[in-house]
């Protein structure tokens, strides 16, 4: 029994040490993550019913591929009406700028009618001039002194009148200048009303923001949607990196931009290499499992390892979202990297 128990023994503690993860040494830090990829939603900017999805799950799409088209039997209706009402307005302009040069030939008239009037008012008051001086000497009858005066007063009458034309023509001008003002303002209205129902109907056919791959397709042809509602999911191959977390004691030695060698589970014969972009300022929790006081005392930083965009447009096929790895980092700058985490990549 004696001889069983130390073979037992041994053999736990032989299995111990093969199981106890070799790692590079005092001098680095690792931690476990999953790789992430900045996800993109496609969305409908306006409620409506999906007409068409032209991209299935996997697909891989560039930067301005159209990936799905809303119906838009209403927007070109309203797109019409606009355009309608916009030549109406047009016309309208053309019909207020007819009326201002109708009003300035009036205004011609009325004022050539004043100046015959004031030349009429001239010769009257010569005449009448003459005919006091005649009638004072007895050389005329005091009925044609009579005419004449009647004569001066009518002119001047006339005068005033013809000048209360002038005034008329230069407010009705007015007018019809503030009509054309109207007018103009209603051709820019009706512009802009079309502009923007151009723009919802552009915004109708759903267009990939980037380079990326469908990750979901969150509707179906058919379905209606309310205004954002999603249609499709992308993820962003370009934008590519692994969240992992650090305790206090080594996320204080972590500089932006530190190399960083990665290890997947789906791929232990590559180490992909990678540098810090984010540390978190503030710790995210404390470790669920813990065996020590001191260890629950211990807090996590999260650090994000983003992938270099060269290689991640080199082996896109390749790149999946949310496969688990292990991260390693140097603290001690002199540190050399070991044989086991030489960058090695798909080829």
């Amino acid at each position: 029994m004696i001889a069983i128990a130390v073979i037992v023994v041994v053999m736990a503690v032989a299995l111990g040490l093969k199981l106890k993860p070799a790692g590079p040494g005092a001098g680095f830090v690792s931690g476990n993550g999953r790789v992430e990829a900045t996800e993109v939603d496609i969305a409908t900017k306006l409620a409506g019913r999906v007409q068409n999805i032209l991209v299935d799950e996997g697909d891989f799409v560039q930067a301005g591929q159209l990936l799905a088209q809303m119906q838009v039997d209403v927007l070109n209706a309203q797109y019409d009406a606009a355009k309608a009402q916009l030549q109406q307005a047009i016309t309208a302009v053309a019909s207020a700028e007819a009326q201002v040069v109708a009003r300035q030939s009036d205004m011609a008239a009325a004022q050539a009618a004043t100046a015959q009037r004031q030349a009429e008012l001239g010769a009257a008051k010569s005449r009448y001039a003459r005919t006091k001086t005649l009638s004072a000497s007895g050389a005329i009858s005091l009925q044609d002194h009579d005419d004449d005066v009647a004569r001066l007063h009518g002119a001047e009458a006339a005068v005033t009148a013809a000048q209360a034309q002038v005034a008329a023509a230069q407010a009705a001008i007015k007018a019809a200048e503030a009509q054309v003002i109207g007018a103009n303002s209603a051709v820019t209205a009706s512009k802009a009303t079309a502009a923007s129902i151009e723009a919802d109907i552009l915004d109708c056919q759903l267009k990939s923001p980037r380079d990326g791959r469908v990750q979901y397709r969150v509707a179906q042809p058919g379905e209606v949607l309310a205004a954002g509602g999603k249609v499709l999911n992308l993820v962003d191959l370009s934008d590519v990196y692994l969240t992992f977390f650090l305790p206090e004691t080594a996320v204080g030695k972590v500089a932006l931009g530190s190399e960083v060698r990665v290890i997947l589970d789906a791929a232990p014969q590559y180490v992909i290499p990678a540098q810090v972009s984010y540390v978190a300022s503030v710790a995210q929790f404390t470790p669920k499992t813990v065996e020590t006081a001191t260890e629950r005392q211990k807090l996590m930083f999260r650090v994000k390892a983003q992938f270099g965009r060269p290689l991640l447009q080199k082996n896109l096929k390749l790149v999946k979202t949310g496969v688990p790895g292990v991260a390693w980092l140097k603290l001690d700058a002199k540190a050399a990297w070991p044989e086991s985490l030489a960058i090695k990549v798909p080829q």
